[in-house]
């Protein structure tokens, strides 16, 4: 790794410490230099401002979980409805228990959502190319018929919003909120289902 790499490495993971233990608002550019027995103006010519550090903080974490994700739909053996249940309840418990491990996460997050509205529109992206590789392997095994999988795929993300961020829309309990999303990607599978059936029924005519 080179030497920028490794600074930078050292930065964010005096940031992540004190963001987790002091809270995002309360941790200054200064402390974080500190931390690193660096000036603040040498801090800056790694990162203009706490904000890119707490998108760099986000990014890798969000990098590791979309590898666990693409782990999770390519098991063997699993129909396209497992895999959708796979991604959709893995995003949930993932967010469940990073906030409830780690509460000043949620600052940190709401300020990135609200100041850098582009990165979120990033991850869903992300997240939107794997539920791409489901509809594909399930229409090619014959089991759910789409005409539009990008749209398809924002559609299931617009539907489970609120298990993508539980704590910032919910009170409930996450077996509560497991029984809720098993019950909207059921409708919404089910839909899945009968257009490929009536597609097929459609050929054999």
């Amino acid at each position: 790794m080179a030497e920028k790499d490794t600074v930078r490495e050292q930065i964010i993971e005096a940031a992540k410490k004190r963001f987790s233990h002091f809270g995002y608002a309360k941790t200054t550019m200064a402390e974080v230099a500190a931390d690193c027995s660096m000036s603040p103006g040498n801090l800056y010519r790694f990162f203009p401002g706490k904000l890119d550090i707490a998108e760099a903080i986000a990014s890798a974490a969000h990098e590791e979980h979309l590898k666990e994700l693409r782990k999770l739909i390519q098991a063997p053996g699993k129909s396209g409805r497992d895999r959708l249940r796979d991604f959709f309840f893995e995003e949930l418990r993932h967010t469940y228990h990073m906030l409830e491990k780690n509460p000043r996460i949620h600052e940190m997050a709401s300020v990135i959502a609200c100041e850098r509205p582009q990165y979120s529109n990033w991850m869903l992206a992300n997240e939107r190319k794997i539920l791409v590789e489901i509809f594909d392997e399930a229409e090619r095994r014959g089991e759910f018929r789409t005409h539009d999988k990008e749209f398809t795929a924002e559609m299931f993300q617009s539907a489970t919003m609120k298990f993508h961020y539980p704590q910032l829309w919910s009170k409930l309990t996450l077996p509560k909120l497991e029984r809720e999303l098993d019950g909207v990607l059921k409708l919404l599978v089910d839909g899945l289902y009968a257009q490929a059936a009536h597609h097929n029924a459609g050929q054999a005519a």
